[in-house]
């Protein structure tokens, strides 16, 4: 199969496409917007959710499961809840069906309407909150600290793999607590876990803001997410955490006893990140030769690639590359021996080029005349001999060392690629030549962000609080607190 790619310079939304295909992570269903996970691809997705649940569960969150169905009445008790999702929702009306009376083949079977119609799952806020009411009385059931991994279903209209899909999976917290102070410190806390992750793991820089009013979640009192800027020059919202305040309590009356012995409302958080994750893994990282993964994430750290010419050598290389498998192993080290005779070994460099391998080692017979091996490294294409008693260090070290440098190119991007505006034709003039992150003044109100976006497609992707600088709005010239951060967006 051929492996070349359409330069990522050229065209990345070709490249991008191409390079989830052909690297065997997902593919197109049968079912309009929704995608097949394969393989490599969920084993990236598996790494990303055993190092964010250990997370979760070092900050005392336990893991639950709730319906995939909805009653439609739930969403309508918070009247911001339902207005945001209402376009994307999958609706049941209907539960059997039957054989077609007039000819071959099923229809759905007219007895068979529910009495309410039930909501396919977009978020689970309402199911959540009508099942905690019958869990929380006291102070003393505070707090409630729950996370859930599903999937859920949003009916988008244009969909891409990984980025925006009718069916995708996630994790979804949802917590219960005593005061709103606690609340708003669980906000912080999680997204802070989520920075944490996409830079310490996916060797993502992220920068954390505040959604504007227009922008926050729906039913949310103040929303926070990490805004990451990618290398097409595009920025991906890759998480967000929600203060809900009261809104979800009141809306499915859930009370509890406080320590005045006096009921009270409940305060409320929900935080999640999804599989759009490994999308942006893809687009961060990957060159014209394919994915490059951070080795924290690969599913394959290292490839040994026996090379030889005849049964003797074949029976010497193998088990030298069998041995090192072994010590990687037992370092914990993610290893495979790629040792399918049927394949040339320019093919298998080539292939676990794409598949994006931190780290390659070829052992053939000279080498190991000479009692060293080659390593190659996936994000500088260095090649280069490594003694054989020194092999695991030092593949210990280059580990780090690719870890590192990846997020140190990646933030190295970000800064070469946020710059101020500082009116409103200076600012499109950017948006259009260089893109990226541009920093701007806003009055703060949602018709100027509608005005900016419907005649440059960029958005406000989130208030930097750290931004203290006072200016006037790019377009009314009205006062502004900070810049806040625009960009084209997924």
């Amino acid at each position: 199969m051929a492996k070349e790619l359409t330069p990522k310079s050229k065209n990345s939304a070709e490249w991008y496409n191409e390079i989830v295909q052909k690297a065997g992570l997902a593919e197109h269903s049968a079912v309009r917007g929704c995608m097949v996970i394969k393989p490599y691809g969920f084993a990236i997705w598996e790494l990303m959710q055993q190092r964010l649940d250990a997370m979760f569960k070092e900050t005392g969150h336990a893991n639950a499961y709730f319906p995939l169905f909805i009653p439609k009445s739930f969403l309508n008790r918070e009247a911001q809840h339902v207005s945001g999702f209402a376009k994307e929702c999958a609706v049941i009306t209907h539960h059997r069906l039957m054989n077609n009376p007039d000819g071959d083949g099923l229809v759905v079977d007219p007895d068979s309407k529910l009495e309410e119609e039930l909501i396919v799952r977009p978020t689970s806020e309402t199911i959540i909150w009508d099942t905690y009411r019958n869990w929380i009385q006291s102070y003393r059931d505070l707090p409630l600290l729950i996370n859930q991994w599903a999937n859920v279903v949003r009916w988008e209209l244009r969909t891409r793999l990984f980025f925006r899909t009718a069916e995708f999976l996630w994790q979804e917290g949802h917590t219960a607590h005593e005061t709103r102070e606690e609340a708003v410190e669980e906000t912080l806390r999680m997204i802070d876990v989520y920075a944490g992750f996409a830079e310490e793991f996916m060797a993502v820089p992220v920068v954390k803001g505040v959604k504007p009013e227009h922008e926050k979640f729906a039913g949310a009192v103040d929303t926070w997410a990490i805004e990451a800027l990618l290398t097409d020059g595009k920025a991906l919202q890759a998480g967000t955490s929600h203060f809900l305040g009261q809104n979800f309590a009141k809306a499915f009356d859930v009370k509890f006893l406080g320590r005045d012995n006096k009921e009270d409302y409940v305060w409320a958080t929900s935080w999640g990140v999804s599989t759009r994750l490994v999308g942006a893994l893809v687009m961060m990282h990957g060159d014209d030769d394919g994915l490059v993964l951070p080795p924290r994430l690969a599913p394959v750290q290292v490839v040994i690639i026996p090379l030889y010419r005849n049964e003797t050598e074949m029976a010497r290389v193998n088990e030298v590359s069998r041995n090192f498998e072994k010590e990687l192993k037992l370092a914990g080290i993610r290893v495979k021996v790629d040792d399918d005779d049927t394949k040339r070994p320019g093919w298998k460099f080539a292939e676990w080029e794409l598949k994006g391998v931190p780290l390659r080692v070829a052992v053939g017979p000279r080498d190991l005349d000479n009692n060293q091996l080659e390593f190659a490294r996936r994000d500088t294409r260095e090649k280069f001999a490594v003694p054989i008693d020194l092999r695991l260090e030092r593949t210990k070290e280059l580990l780090d060392e690719i870890q590192k440098n990846l997020f140190s190119k990646a933030a190295a991007y970000r800064q070469e690629n946020s710059r101020n505006a500082d009116n409103y034709d200076e600012f499109k003039i950017l948006l259009e030549e260089k893109g990226g992150f541009i920093y701007a003044h806003w009055d703060g109100t949602a018709e100027t962000a509608a005005k900016i976006q419907d005649e440059t497609k960029a958005t406000i992707r989130c208030m930097d609080l750290s931004q203290s600088e006072e200016g006037k709005c790019i377009v009314s010239g009205k006062p502004s607190k900070r810049r806040v951060i625009f960009a084209k967006a997924y």
